[in-house]
């Protein structure tokens, strides 16, 4: 099944709203987990110290879900952001929900998690821009033996979506230029420099 990315849904304007009145949305000069610099970063810990975001973001991703061709059984997220995340859509979809952890920069089930044989996993996670931690989580459930159906993101700020070979939804996308670090343009690399994030950035 070939990716697709859901169209913006009617309430987006309300999220965007709620994104903003949290204070997720910083303008700056950013340096990405992926190298990357932009001028907008998504401070995603303001929208998890906000449950009514948080909320309105998960059920707009649960809402999707529930109208995919095949059934959620499962909903994995990855550590940190992705637990509560993980937790909550798992909650509105009735089903149970999965933790991937991270152990020394690979991503691992642990303290005993496991994977029914064929469970038709979503995969969620906070902010999407190069897919990385998707991908990460999706290989450890598929080795424990689930099956990914879907991934919802609670933000899309990639340039292109990727393509995980399942339907793709983002809860609010919002166009962020990056550029990689030969390439930033001379407005942007005269505002000093931030680097958010918690995955290392590559040298």
């Amino acid at each position: 099944m070939s990716s697709e990315t859901s169209p913006r849904s009617a309430s987006s304007v309300e999220l965007g709203a709620l994104l903003e009145s949290s204070g997720a949305v910083l303008r700056g000069h950013f340096v990405l987990t992926s190298g990357r610099h932009s001028e907008v970063y998504f401070e995603k810990f303001r929208v998890l110290e906000r449950p009514d975001v948080l909320s309105a973001l998960c059920a707009e991703t649960a809402a999707w879900a529930s109208s995919l061709s095949q059934p959620v059984e499962l909903v994995a997220g990855p550590t940190t952001g992705g637990i509560i995340i993980a937790f909550e859509v798992a909650r509105r979809l009735g089903v149970p929900a999965l933790y991937v952890e991270s152990v020394e920069g690979v991503k691992t089930l642990r303290r005993g998690a496991t994977v029914p044989q064929g469970a038709r996993t979503l995969v969620v996670d906070d902010v999407l821009t190069t897919g990385l931690s998707v991908r990460e989580t999706a290989a450890v459930v598929e080795a424990a033996g689930g099956e990914v159906v879907g991934v919802g993101v609670l933000i899309d700020r990639s340039e292109h979506a990727p393509d995980f070979g399942v339907p793709l939804h983002a809860a609010y996308r919002v166009e962020a230029a990056s550029y990689p670090p030969d390439a930033v343009p001379p407005w942007l690399a005269a505002t000093p420099i931030t680097k958010p994030g918690t995955r290392p950035t590559p040298d």
